[in-house]
């Protein structure tokens, strides 16, 4: 019986011992689920994680996996950053002779992220949020990380625009921690502007949700801002909305990904990693840029 690849999964740099826990509860919620397949998790992209991708792969190996199935654990691209996951991975393949690899793509808004990021929505507003009279009066600030590559800020508009489809909610905007613009106060300013445009009737309401898989700086930084606007602004109801988090939906997206990847491996083991998502640069071809940029200047969600 052939041994399945290892699954390594890959988040993106986090200094935050927060976010290592929630790595560590989805690791061992894919162990439990799939015993079948050897599973480790790290960050890359940071000095000094509490979680090393290094210590991920040294220990897969030290178990005997000599294959490995490398999924980004990323909702959008990362764009440039300072070690990207080809460096981490060939890195490797110095250290462990012999050992190859297969990417797989980022997590990106898959429906079942778009459910968890509904149900943190419900979560924040409470009870009676899937009333549609009350889902008409609300817009949705989804904030992402950001990046110097505008492409893969696109990738979260386009996530936006998915969630506002079919969900009742007024609209959904986006805005970035940094990096990009808007950030959470303009983007605050921008969904204010809308409910006083629809006008619903009563005070604007605004929830505030992190496209975000674990919680950690960025986080941190979004909400403090968030809470230093509304108490600017006390004619908005402002609502805080936690990240997505080690759900049984992401473990499934995870392995969809896993199988994906593994089915495209090439017969030798591979040693190329095809990942677009942390690449040194995340653009792609010119077609999807212009699809990419398209999204970026009118998403339909206002």
């Amino acid at each position: 019986m052939t041994t399945p690849p290892a699954l390594l999964i890959a988040g993106h740099g986090t200094r935050d011992e927060g976010g290592a826990d929630a790595l560590r509860a989805l690791v061992r919620l894919l162990g439990e689920r799939h015993p079948e397949v050897p599973v480790a998790g790290g960050f890359f992209g940071v000095p000094a994680s509490p979680l090393p991708l290094d210590d991920a792969i040294d220990g897969l190996v030290g178990e005997g996996a000599n294959r490995l199935a490398v999924i980004p654990l990323l909702t959008a691209p990362t764009g440039p950053v300072p070690e990207a996951l080809p460096q981490v991975l060939e890195r490797a393949g110095e250290r462990h002779p012999g050992l190859g690899h297969v990417c797989g793509t980022e997590l990106g808004p898959h429906p079942k992220l778009l459910d968890v990021l509904e149900r943190r929505l419900d979560e924040a507003l409470g009870s009676g949020a899937r009333r549609p009279a009350d889902r008409a009066r609300t817009t949705v600030l989804l904030v992402g990380r950001g990046a110097a590559d505008p492409y893969a800020n696109a990738e979260v508009v386009r996530a936006a625009r998915l969630l506002w489809e079919g969900r009742g909610f007024a609209g959904v905007e986006t805005a970035f921690v940094t990096q990009a613009a808007p950030d959470v106060p303009a983007g605050l300013d921008r969904c204010r502007a809308l409910a006083a445009a629809a006008g619903t009737g009563g005070p604007a309401r605004v929830v505030v949700l992190p496209y975000f898989l674990f919680a950690g700086g960025p986080v941190e930084r979004l909400w403090m801002q968030a809470e230093g606007w509304a108490a600017a602004h006390p004619d908005t109801e402002v609502y805080a909305a936690q990240v997505i988090g080690p759900e049984a939906e992401v473990a499934d997206v995870v392995m969809e990904r896993y199988r994906a990847a593994v089915a495209g491996d090439p017969p030798h083991g591979g040693a190329s990693c095809g990942c677009r998502a942390a690449a040194e640069d995340a653009r792609p071809a010119h077609g999807a840029a212009r699809e990419s940029a398209s999204l970026a200047a009118g998403t339909g969600e206002r």
